[in-house]
């Protein structure tokens, strides 16, 4: 896998962080400025994750790559609907265009980004660890 530079590393690293304190503060009451700080720090961890890339001929790595993109996806879109709860931008668009709109409001979008960032926590765990052990492999028999 290609290593990132030590700034690109910084930026990673930063996102991480900032994808913990905002989650963090967003649960302990402050979800206007948490919001926007998750979001940047996953725009800055999925766009540094993405630099990273794997140009052997393994075709797990590759698939487990192809996951943690997914994963990274699900960290923006989380952040998305973080920013949406605690803005509510999309509530009037659903009370003016649907029968029962704010009950609809509640089920398709309040609360959802826990289960996205619930979703993207896991498959970055287990890709991070799967390709990890298979760089080993691939590092041991050459």
């Amino acid at each position: 896998m290609k290593q990132l530079s030590k700034l690109q590393s910084v930026v990673f690293l930063a996102g991480g962080i900032m994808m913990v304190a905002g989650a963090g503060m967003f649960v302990f009451g402050i979800p206007q400025a948490a919001s926007w700080i998750f979001l940047l720090g996953a725009i800055a961890f999925a766009a540094m994750q993405m630099q990273q890339c794997y140009d052997g001929g393994s075709f797990v790595i590759r698939r487990l790559r192809r996951i943690m993109l997914l994963a990274d996806v699900c960290f923006v879109f989380a952040g998305v609907l973080m920013v949406e709860n605690a803005y509510n931008f999309f509530l009037p668009l659903f009370i003016d265009h649907l029968d029962n709109g704010m009950n609809a409001y509640i089920i398709y979008v309040m609360g959802k980004w826990v289960v996205f960032l619930l979703i993207a926590a896991v498959l970055e765990v287990y890709a991070t660890h799967r390709i990890s052990n298979e760089l080993d492999k691939e590092n041991n028999c050459q």
